[in-house]
């Protein structure tokens, strides 16, 4: 019961978003461009520039990678099975492969593990927002009804700006130049406000998608891949990769982590199958109240 309280907090605010789209009817576009290109640039930045390079940093990177590659697989060969089509496997791809580690798995990990566990979580987060910035939208631009080109997905990429965050902050930590007080202040006021404004907006995104035409099997294999597989592959890298046990801790509860929201976007940009990502995404939340705290007591047992 206690794993369960802890997601009710988080559950509450999404509950936030969720009323007030249904009563209020919020722009939910710009509202997901300001959190993403004004507010969660500056938590990159300040959680690079604060926080020391440790070789942890490298293998996270090899942990987010290699569990999308390992997912990505997977979609390929329940799609060989049933001969999916290029655009229901690219539709399975965004949304098993990429998982909610920012607005639902970083709120999560700090209730669970406080301001250290929330470092190592905003680093997955960036290193997962460039993971879904390049292999996702690659496959959203593949799978894409009108066959956006490669100059359309790079173009999308690059004006990804949480790694221009990112790699600024660690920029100046490495130059060991100081910033003063007073724009830290500002810079922490507008990086602390990401975290529950992009958990408001994915109440929103809920409150918004359709169920129109759902395709259960196809979304059946997301699920499992994304909710039950997804964590099994994260304990193999954990078990693998020298990091501490908090980082292996955090590395398994954000690939139990629900489809990431942001793949709907894809989805809904490029065309690719936008009512099996989004009701994957709305599925695989509601669904994440029972198995993360499975999750959690499983990770708590293991320590």
């Amino acid at each position: 019961m206690e794993f369960l309280l802890v997601l009710l907090p988080v559950f509450g605010v999404f509950a936030i978003g969720y009323a007030g789209q249904k009563l209020l009817g919020f722009d939910i576009q710009n509202l997901s461009k300001m959190s993403l290109y004004l507010m969660s640039p500056f938590l990159a930045f300040d959680t690079f520039y604060e926080n020391k390079l440790t070789m942890d940093y490298l293998y996270m990177s090899v942990f987010a990678l290699g569990l999308c590659i390992a997912l990505i697989l997977l979609v390929y060969l329940i799609s060989y099975i049933y001969k999916y089509s290029n655009q229901e496997r690219c539709a399975l791809i965004l949304s098993s492969a990429f998982m909610n580690n920012g607005n639902y798995g970083t709120p999560v990990v700090l209730l669970v593990y406080g301001a250290a566990g929330l470092d190592i979580a905003v680093v997955l987060m960036v290193i997962q927002q460039l993971v879904m910035s390049t292999i996702g939208l690659y496959y959203a631009a593949k799978g894409s009804s009108e066959r956006a080109g490669f100059k359309t997905v790079m173009s999308s990429v690059t004006r990804m700006p949480v790694a221009y965050g990112a790699l600024l902050g660690i920029a100046l930590q490495l130059s060991h130049i100081s910033i003063p007080e007073q724009f830290m202040t500002a810079i922490k006021l507008v990086g602390d406000a990401a975290i529950p404004t992009i958990m408001i907006i994915l109440g929103m995104q809920l409150a918004a998608i359709s169920f129109k035409h759902i395709e259960y099997r196809k979304i059946s294999y997301s699920l499992l891949l994304k909710l039950i597989a997804s964590p099994l592959i994260a304990l193999g890298f954990a078990l693998i990769l020298p990091v501490s046990d908090l980082v292996k801790q955090i590395m398994i509860l954000s690939a139990a982590m629900p489809t990431a929201a942001n793949t709907t976007l894809m989805a809904v940009q490029f065309g690719t199958k936008p009512e099996i990502v989004s009701s994957a995404t709305f599925i695989s939340t509601m669904l994440s109240i029972g198995t993360l705290p499975v999750v959690l007591w499983m990770l708590s047992v293991w320590v």
